[in-house]
């Protein structure tokens, strides 16, 4: 098989929630503009621990997508969003700003467990420092296909002649793709940088089987089909890159300044907190 496959490996965010870690990776930092790619779960009980409480980010967009549960937002523009499957929270971060994660109540673990995928878009030099800004996208607000035993909804950008209504800062893609068995995917084309995330089920790519929680990253030539060896969940992402970025803890930047300027804003208590939600928050890390 030519193209990269990359195993996710566990990451104990250190307040009672382990997930699975694939981007960035020592053998693949970046896919297009996507810097960062956890998936959490399922996990069918939370204690209050598990909560991620106010911490700060610049220079980049997150984006949670969850196939099971609720989490409820909160961040310091003062948005409160209940997320739930299907739905998109867009956070563009930008020079700053400081959100939590809660999982409230037993919607928080509803339909068989909580299960999220996080990523985070870097953004472009021209948009480092853009206000921070919220968007949430219903499930309906989402463009969908069906085909051939494929199912996609499109969660950011633009792919198969489809177009989402999520604001990204540069060209990419953000597939949610469910197989039958035996059903084949081409991934889209027009991008530089393509990659597929199994997240259940086997599929295969070049003649080889790839199992849940492996990333498969597409070289420019290769035709980027996709076949489900069983009923199977893929999230399909890239895009064209934005160069190269620095990321230390929640921070994403082009300098590495900027960076530490970050760092000490949150040391000193300079970043704005969520108005409901600023008793607590995640100290700035010191083993890093």
């Amino acid at each position: 098989m030519s193209e990269l496959i990359i195993q996710a490996r566990p990451s104990d965010l250190g307040h009672g929630l382990v997930v699975q870690r694939i981007l960035p990776s020592a053998r693949q930092r970046m896919v297009g503009p996507f810097i960062f790619l956890d998936h959490a779960g399922p996990v069918e009980s939370l204690a209050r621990s598990a909560d991620v409480r106010p911490h700060p980010h610049i220079g980049l967009s997150t984006v949670s997508y969850l196939l099971s549960g609720e989490v409820m937002h909160r961040d310091s523009l003062g948005v409160e969003q209940a997320i739930r499957p299907g739905e998109v929270n867009w956070m563009t971060a930008g020079r700053g700003i400081v959100h939590s994660e809660r999982f409230e109540g037993a919607q928080a673990v509803a339909g068989g467990g909580l299960e999220l995928l996080q990523s985070w878009v870097a953004l472009p030099e021209h948009a480092e420092e853009v206000e921070p800004g919220f968007w949430h996208h219903s499930v309906e607000a989402l463009p969908t296909v069906e085909e051939g035993g494929a199912w996609m909804r499109l969660v950011a950008g633009d792919a198969y002649g489809l177009s989402s209504g999520v604001r990204a800062h540069s060209p990419l893609f953000y597939l949610h793709v469910h197989l039958a068995a035996g059903a084949r995917v081409a991934l889209p084309t027009g991008y530089v940088e393509r990659a597929a995330y199994v997240v259940r089920g086997r599929v295969e790519v070049s003649g080889g089987a790839v199992e849940p929680g492996r990333l498969v990253v597409f070289g420019e030539r290769s035709g980027g089909d996709i076949t489900a060896l069983e009923e199977s969940t893929v999230m399909l992402l890239g895009g064209d890159p934005v160069g190269e970025r620095f990321i230390w803890w929640n921070f994403v930047s082009s300098s590495r300044a900027r960076i530490e300027q970050a760092k000490a804003d949150w040391q000193a208590g300079r970043f704005a907190m969520p108005p409901t939600d600023h008793d607590e928050f995640i100290p700035l890390p010191t083993d890093r």
